[in-house]
């Protein structure tokens, strides 16, 4: 998320964690590309006033490179032609200052279902299933009770099975500070947790030591 308004880019970034995204914030255009040539992102906030490179100059950037990564661009202009300036330059979607947060939350929920990356609404293995427009998680139809961090673990595991995903991968993936995720067992004690909860469940989180760990679907052939 890039805005150069340090009050607001503080209360989006709060409001998204809690709403169980991982959040990278950035104060200008410049900050958000050097991001963006480092990590992978399912949607991107970008102001349209930044300094150094603006929004608009960044998605422009973005779609020259064929990064296909959905766009909201946040700006307090609202004229007809602001709009088709922005959608033309390769933004997804436009919300304008001020708005309501829920809002925001409800159209990023929107890109990720029209994300070129989500071909499908839901992420499933064996009778578990993550539904990537409501993130509930359920087995064999049932509600299943997980932590914002559980639930972003899973859904990794699931994204890649049954390929290995690494612990590095994991922590960049569910923790704002990867670095402390990575250092420590809390890794581990949040596989345990997610595994505990998924006992009666026929997907099992495999340790690869050394590595990492998977999903796999335990009634697969």
């Amino acid at each position: 998320m890039a805005e150069d308004d340090p009050g607001l880019r503080s209360v989006i970034a709060r409001g998204l964690g809690e709403a169980g995204y991982v959040v990278d914030t950035a104060a200008d255009g410049e900050e958000a590309l050097a991001y963006l040539g480092t990590y992978e992102y399912g949607v991107l906030v970008l102001d349209w006033r930044m300094p150094r490179r603006s929004g608009i100059e960044l998605v422009t950037d973005l779609r020259r490179r064929h990064n296909a990564v959905p766009v909201l661009m946040l700006t307090a202009r609202d004229l007809p032609a602001d709009r088709v300036e922005g959608l033309d330059a390769g933004a997804d979607d436009y919300l304008v200052k001020p708005f309501d947060f829920s809002e925001l939350l409800a159209r990023l929920r929107a890109l990720r279902r029209r994300s070129p990356a989500q071909h499908q609404s839901s992420l499933e293995l064996g009778d578990v299933a993550l539904d990537l427009s409501s993130m509930e998680v359920t087995v064999g139809g049932s509600p299943l009770a997980v932590t914002p961090l559980e639930r972003r673990i899973l859904e990794l595991l699931l994204e890649r099975a049954p390929s290995v995903v690494s612990r590095s991968s994991i922590a960049i993936h569910a923790w704002q500070d990867e670095a402390s995720a990575v250092g420590s067992n809390t890794i581990d004690v949040h596989i345990a947790h997610l595994r505990s909860k998924l006992a009666d469940s026929s997907l099992r989180i495999e340790t690869v030591r050394g590595t990492g760990y998977r999903a796999v679907d335990t009634t697969a052939a």
